[in-house]
C-alpha cells in the first residue's frame, strides 16, 4: 500500500525568482523528498499554479486526478498539495464528490519551499501520514499539526502557520456525495455586500448561472441591494446568501428590503456555516449535477 500525493502548486512548491517574486517551481516528488515521510509515496504533477487562479475547469482535472488514483487498490489515500488562497473551496469541490471510503487530504504551506524555516515538509508529511492511517472518512485539510474537515474550513489568517481553521463550533455533517458532473462553463460569481451598498453589483450578474451573495452579519444587506436581489430571484435566478463574517452560520431573522427573512422568503438559499468561496463550489456543483442546491449547503 501506499500514499499519492498529487501536486498542483501554491506557496509549497515555490521558490523565489531572481527578482524575489515566488513561482511554482518544485515536483510531486521534490516535495516528497523534502518532507522525510517513512511511508511508501508516489507522487504525480497535476498543475502548477498559484491556486487564486485556480479556474473550475481545474477543479475539474483535480477531481478526475483523485477518482483516476483511487482506481489503485494498493493506494491507502490522497494528498493534494495546494496553494492556500483557494485550499477550502478546492477541499469542499472534492469533498461533494468523494464517496470512496479511503481518504482525501489537502495541505499547502505559508511559506516558500526555500525559506529558511519552510513548514511545507512538516505540512506534508502530517498530510501523508493521515493519508496512510485514516481516523475519519471524506476530505480533509492539515496544516500546523491540525487535521480538519473540508466543510465549512476556512483561511481565517494570511500569515500566520495556523491558517485554517472551521466557521462552526464543530465539525459539520457531510451531504450525500453526488456524482461528479463538469463545472467548467459556469458562471457562478460571488457579489460582496456593504452598507448601503447600491444594486449595481448585483444588476451586473443578472445573466449569471447562478450568485453567491456574501452578506453582512447574519445574511442581511442594504434595502437598495436587496431590491435587486429579489429581482433576480424573481427570475429563476438560484441566490444563496454567505456571510462575510467569520464564525457562525447565516440565519434569515430580520425583515426589510434587504433582510435575510425576505430575501429567504423570495427564494435565497442560506449558506449556513459555508463561507462564500465554498458556497460557490457547492451552488456550482449542485447546478452541474441537478440537484437542488439546499442538498449540498
Amino acid at each position: 500500500m501506499h500514499v499519492m500525493v498529487i501536486s498542483t502548486g501554491g506557496t509549497i512548491a515555490c521558490t523565489a525568482g531572481s527578482d524575489g517574486a515566488l513561482v511554482p517551481t518544485l515536483t510531486a516528488a521534490e516535495l516528497v523528498a523534502q518532507s522525510a515521510t517513512v511511508h511508501e509515496v508516489r507522487g504525480v504533477d497535476a498543475n502548477r499554479i498559484d491556486s487564486s487562479s485556480a479556474t473550475l475547469a481545474d477543479l475539474d482535472r483535480l477531481r478526475e486526478a483523485v477518482r483516476t488514483s483511487l482506481l489503485d487498490a494498493s493506494v491507502a489515500g490522497v494528498v493534494v498539495t495546494h496553494g492556500t488562497d483557494s485550499l477550502a473551496e478546492t477541499a469542499l469541490g472534492l469533498d461533494l464528490v468523494h464517496r470512496d471510503p479511503r481518504p482525501v487530504i489537502l495541505t499547502g504551506a505559508m511559506r516558500p519551499a526555500d525559506d529558511a524555516a519552510p513548514d511545507g515538509p512538516a505540512n506534508l508529511r502530517g498530510a501523508i501520514e493521515a493519508a496512510a492511517h485514516p481516523q475519519r472518512a471524506g476530505v480533509h485539510i492539515h496544516f500546523d499539526g491540525a487535521t480538519l474537515p473540508a466543510r465549512g474550513v476556512m483561511k481565517v489568517a494570511t500569515t500566520a502557520h495556523d491558517a485554517f481553521a472551521l466557521a462552526s463550533p464543530r465539525p459539520l455533517p457531510r451531504p450525500m456525495p453526488v456524482p461528479a458532473a463538469p463545472l467548467a462553463g459556469l458562471d457562478v460569481p460571488i457579489v460582496r455586500a456593504w452598507a448601503g451598498a447600491d444594486g449595481r453589483l448585483v444588476e451586473a450578474v443578472r445573466d449569471a448561472d447562478g450568485v453567491i451573495l456574501e452578506a453582512l452579519g447574519s445574511g442581511n444587506v442594504s434595502s437598495e441591494m436587496g431590491e435587486s436581489v429579489a429581482a433576480l430571484l424573481r427570475r429563476g435566478t438560484p441566490v444563496v446568501v454567505a456571510s462575510s463574517v467569520p464564525h457562525g452560520d447565516v440565519s434569515f431573522s430580520y425583515g426589510g428590503a434587504g433582510g435575510g427573512s425576505t430575501l429567504g422568503a423570495l427564494g435565497a438559499i442560506p449558506a449556513g456555516y459555508l463561507s462564500a468561496g465554498q458556497a460557490r463550489v457547492a451552488l456550482a456543483t449542485a447546478l452541474a449535477t441537478g440537484v437542488d442546491p439546499r442538498s449540498l449547503l
